[in-house]
């Protein structure tokens, strides 16, 4: 099945197994826009899939007070960069609420924000903000890649209580995969999606497709590229990404998002400082997406791109003996 079909079928096996699971947001009663509700309204009703008017502080500030309260709302923004319009009610009231009250409330709601780029929508429908709630005490940020993750994480995050920051990709709805039955993915935990011996290269969300690309592409010029789907952004897999790294001796992170401040820096940092490799980065200028292909292209980073930056890293680095 294809990323949005996963997604959809992850959550109406949730809103079957309990009744406290409901979904609110704009368009989701006609299955969404990229059709990740598809069918749901018609078989829960309207009270329990709920078209909402277009306010996303108000869409939020509902679906906080619907998870305080017992239920376990699943929130569609449509798109992050919309989502921005309710950042008071995500920052300030879901993230902060059991911290102040002493657990006393839980907020285990799921929040849709699709990330990255969307081709011919420019700079306010094409951003990637991950590392904005990364950095929000509080917050659970996930980032699935494949259709057997967006149906197995966002089962895992249905179930977390406490707020998830869910960033499917704009641009990976119609991506075909296998979804095993019952497929699990754990919050938290990275997935290996390539073995290699000269680097480690960690990402997430689409790109993790193009450095799958460019491996496959070093590994015809000698250089051995392991691939890890970071999958959560918080908390991440410091355990596997560590373990990594210190066998390749290297450690690349790559991200869409604008490289500086980008949550890749956390990672190399982390990496620096645990095992004091070698350790590079590779994200967007920091440029909004522009409207017109050529500019659009120079604000993404490309398989191209990850394949020169992994060749020139091992090349530079003086430890790899040949490469053809």
């Amino acid at each position: 099945m294809n990323y949005a079909q996963a997604a959809c079928q992850a959550l109406a096996e949730a809103m079957r197994a309990d009744a406290r699971v409901v979904a609110l947001g704009e368009d989701v009663g006609r299955g969404g826009i990229f059709g990740q509700y598809r069918g749901l309204q018609q078989e829960f009703g309207a009270a329990r899939v709920i078209d909402t008017p277009i306010s996303e502080a108000t869409i939020i500030g509902a679906a906080v007070g619907m998870a305080l309260t017992g239920l376990r709302p699943v929130v569609e923004m449509r798109v992050v960069d919309f989502a921005l319009c309710a950042i008071d009610e995500i920052v300030n009231q879901a993230a902060k609420n059991r911290y102040m009250f002493g657990g006393q409330g839980r907020v285990p709601l799921v929040a849709r924000l699709p990330i990255g780029i969307w081709s011919g929508s420019a700079a306010q429908h094409s951003q990637s903000l991950e590392a904005w709630f990364a950095h929000i005490p509080g917050l659970v940020v996930v980032a699935p890649a494949t259709p057997a993750d967006n149906y197995g994480l966002l089962a895992a995050a249905i179930q977390c209580g406490d707020p998830v920051i869910y960033m499917e990709h704009k641009e990976l709805w119609g991506l075909e995969g296998e979804v095993p039955p019952q497929h699990t993915a754990a919050l938290g935990k990275a997935r290996l999606a390539r073995p290699g011996t000269d680097l480690t290269l960690v990402t997430w969300s689409k790109l993790v497709h193009g450095a799958l690309a460019a491996a496959g592409e070093a590994a015809q010029q000698g250089v051995s590229v392991e691939v890890i789907d970071l999958r959560s952004i918080w908390p991440w897999d410091r355990d596997m990404v560590l373990a990594s790294a210190a066998r390749t001796g290297r450690l690349m992170v790559a991200h869409e998002a604008v490289q500086a401040a980008g949550f890749g820096a956390e990672i190399a940092a982390t990496v620096a400082e645990e095992l004091g490799i070698p350790v590079r980065r590779a994200g967007a200028p920091r440029i909004p997406v522009g409207y017109a292909r050529t500019l659009e292209d120079a604000a993404r980073v490309s398989a191209e791109n990850l394949l020169q930056a992994s060749i020139q890293f091992v090349s530079s680095d003086g430890r790899k003996r040949s490469i053809a």
